[in-house]
């Protein structure tokens, strides 16, 4: 999608294969995750959830949180939809949208990932995204405003994004 010029101009399928329309979460603060189920990250989800839920008390309309599943990292999220939203839920009681499985790099890579990295290049200009549970802050206006490796803790995401949501 050479033409979009923001986060809100993607169309990827959630967890039944149907368009998310990203264009809904315009005005919104949107940490994005690409997320794992058998990761030695996946306890992230632990601190994620908390940290959404700390931050939807006080800011209800204003912020969302967006899991991508990815079994590009060592085939650490082999299962179905179902099978990765049932982990989540069970496991880490995960409240926030976690999308259907995508690839983040390569010829089939979702096409927001693709726009995020170009946007917001890693360490040394790199545009792959290195392991499962990178980060991306997405601010009201639909741009990268923060890019995390995936041993940045979900708890020092708090200030970035409560500073997104001020702006």
């Amino acid at each position: 999608m050479a033409s979009a010029t923001t986060f809100h101009d993607f169309k990827p399928l959630d967890k039944k294969g149907n368009v998310y329309d990203l264009s809904q979460l315009k005005g919104k603060v949107v940490l994005v995750i690409n997320t794992a189920s058998k990761c030695g990250f996946t306890p992230q989800f632990e601190g994620l959830e908390k940290l959404y839920k700390e931050l939807k008390a006080s800011h209800p309309n204003d912020v969302e949180f967006l899991g991508f599943p990815c079994n590009q990292f060592g085939s650490q999220d082999p299962g179905s939809n179902d099978t990765i939203q049932e982990f989540c839920m069970v496991n880490y009681g995960v409240s926030f949208p976690v999308l259907g499985k995508t690839d983040v790099n390569g010829d089939k890579a979702e096409p927001v990932f693709e726009w995020m990295k170009n946007e917001q290049p890693g360490i040394m200009g790199l545009k792959r995204v290195k392991w499962n549970f990178e980060k991306f802050l997405i601010g009201k206006d639909g741009k990268v405003k923060g890019r995390w490796a995936s041993t940045t803790k979900p708890e020092s995401l708090k200030a970035p994004i409560e500073a997104q949501l001020k702006a």
